[in-house]
């Protein structure tokens, strides 16, 4: 599957191929569903050559949270596993997605794999959140950032897949510029009507009082599952709300720039304590609702 948007970061990180000299360590940074794993795989992939199949490369390595963590076991697993000679690629790679998951010992060995460097290696940190991760390991690494694509690139992506032109702009509208939230949508309709329902109930939120507000807080604080999905999608709603009034139009209408912003805000440091800590969800989730 071709990359969708991105051209301005995909032509950088080609640039930093034809030079035959990746950078040790690079920061994927933006929204979830946005194509950031994508782009990375296509990225190690034109490092090593088009015949390079990740998923059955001893010389690759993906690394991701268990249970909302990635702790130090896994880093020093894979710093030694990096720091042996290639099997059959030119370089050892590596993948570390959501990033803001590794804990502060994992952080810490981290940090010290980006300090003394062994071998030839290329390392991409994926993630949503980047102020979860110490200022040292971010500025140790080339950062790059990503953003929501044109609808136009994920309009003309569906048509090439045989989307009916029907679906097309409905599957546009709800992914709010993130290629993976389209893709999900078009093969899995249950998720697109369960997105619209998502969106449609946040609308009805902010016209109602703080009794209903609790009584949705006590609802989702219960289903773990939901909990998560709900936080994302009303992050890309403001985070689209925020655009679109930059851009001049109105979306949530009555609410100010600062007020936008500081929602956001809100519900970044609401979803990173529900998944990172044992803090109250119903408590977190009636301050990020009295909010609204």
């Amino acid at each position: 599957m071709a990359i969708i948007g991105h051209q301005k970061q995909w032509q950088f990180l080609k640039q930093i191929a034809q030079e035959n000299k990746p950078s040790r360590a690079l920061l994927f940074s933006g929204p979830g569903k946005v194509g950031k794993k994508k782009v990375a795989f296509e990225f190690i992939k034109l490092i090593c050559g088009k015949d390079f199949f990740i998923k059955e490369q001893p010389d690759f390595n993906l690394i991701e949270p268990e249970n909302q963590e990635i702790r130090i076991s896994r880093i020093k697993e894979l710093t030694w596993k990096l720091s042996l000679k290639p099997y059959s690629a030119p370089i050892k790679t590596a993948i570390i997605d959501e990033a803001h998951c590794l804990n502060q010992e994992a952080q810490n060995a981290l940090l010290k794999t980006l300090e003394e460097p062994k071998g030839e290696t290329l390392l991409i940190l994926i993630t949503e959140r980047p102020e979860a991760l110490f200022s040292t390991i971010i500025s140790r690494c080339e950062n790059l950032k990503f953003y929501p694509v044109k609808n136009f690139d994920i309009e003309k992506y569906l048509k090439s897949q045989g989307c009916p032109e029907e679906k097309i702009t409905e599957i546009s509208k709800f992914s709010l510029g993130r290629p993976g939230a389209a893709i999900d949508f078009f093969h899995s309709p249950k998720k697109l009507e369960d997105q619209k329902k998502i969106v449609s109930k946040l609308a009805k939120l902010i016209d109602t009082d703080l009794f209903f507000r609790f009584q949705y807080a006590k609802e989702l604080a219960e289903d773990s599952l939901s909990l998560r999905e709900v936080l994302e999608s009303w992050l890309d709603c403001f985070r689209d709300a925020l655009l679109e009034k930059i851009k001049g139009r109105e979306t949530f209408k009555g609410y100010s720039l600062a007020k936008i912003k500081q929602i956001i805000n809100l519900v970044q440091s609401t979803n990173f304590l529900i998944s990172t800590t044992n803090v109250n969800r119903r408590l977190a989730l009636e301050t990020l609702l009295m909010e609204l």
